[in-house]
């Protein structure tokens, strides 16, 4: 062994000795990092996209739709061989049928015509609906037919049937609608054939947007062998827009159900709403989700 060999280690324990007693300066600890703050995502007071997404996407809505229509067509011919057969409510049926040409009554939109995208609109811009927008929207002419409804407007020209819609769109939306089902190969025969909002009808006194005055205006010249919509005020006249009230309003009739009256599904507007809070379109937003979650049934 080296005589040095003890010296140098000597020394280096020295050392180690010597580091040992040095004091201890920790490393400067990392800056904490700043919490990430997940804001929650604010819901609308009136928030729709459940609504419209399903409206959109799911073929389940189409398959609705193919199945009411095609449903109706595999009964018309029946109900047009039946003399007796008359779709409208007796408080409508204001001339006898007997005698009178055959007809079929659509309301339009979500009904014939898909408007789901002006739906999508106001979700993207947290806006409501408004008369402008509508209007706007109407003006463009690009509503989609609805599954089934061509096929089935279709037969019931084809046999005879004239094809009626009445629609609370405004009367001067008039030829836009028109222009709008013809592109989508929807049979209209003529002006008569689109009864919008505004639509007078001597001595019948017509309560807002209800459509009595115009099925009393259509039983004077048509036997009614079917009505399709997606609102009960698409079929009879609603004077209370309650849950009890639409409830009476309907009772009579629900035989008719898938025979006479065809109901179509609309989760995305409707009278159905403001019948929760107390039909108040001036209570604030929030006011009026609180009052729809207090209408919902938990048990």
């Amino acid at each position: 062994m080296s005589k040095s060999l003890p010296v140098l280690v000597g020394s280096l324990l020295l050392l180690c000795g010597c580091a040992s007693q040095a004091p201890h300066t920790p490393a400067p600890a990392p800056a904490p990092a700043m919490p990430i703050v997940s804001a929650a995502p604010t819901v609308r007071a009136d928030d729709n996209l459940n609504a419209v997404a399903w409206t959109q996407t799911a073929p389940e809505h189409d398959l609705i739709y193919l199945e009411t229509f095609r449903n109706a067509q595999s009964q018309l011919l029946a109900a047009l061989k039946d003399k007796n057969w008359d779709a409208l409510p007796k408080d409508d049926r204001i001339a006898p049928y007997k005698g009178l040409k055959p007809a079929v009554i659509l309301d339009i939109d979500e009904t014939v015509l898909d408007n789901s995208p002006y739906q999508a609109r106001l979700i993207h811009s947290g806006g409501e609906f408004n008369e402008a927008d509508w209007a706007a929207w109407c003006k463009e002419e690009r509503a989609r037919a609805l599954p089934g409804a061509v096929a089935f407007t279709q037969f019931a020209a084809k046999h005879g049937v004239a094809v009626i819609y009445i629609s609370n769109r405004a009367q001067d939306l008039d030829t836009a609608t028109i222009d709008n089902l013809r592109k989508v190969g929807l049979p209209v025969a003529g002006p008569e054939s689109f009864l919008g909002l505004g639509t007078i009808l001597r001595d019948c006194d017509q309560v807002g947007t209800e459509k009595n005055c115009r099925r009393q205006l259509v039983s004077q010249h048509y036997r009614v062998l079917m009505q399709f919509g997606d609102q009960l005020g698409d079929f009879v006249t609603v004077l209370s827009n309650t849950e009890a009230g639409r409830s009476q309003a309907i009772a009579p009739y629900t035989d008719w159900i898938g025979s006479r009256w065809f109901v179509l599904p609309n989760p995305t507007y409707g009278s159905w709403e403001p019948a929760l809070f107390n039909n108040e379109w001036g209570t604030p937003r929030n006011q009026r989700r609180q009052q729809k979650i207090n209408a919902l049934h938990i048990d």
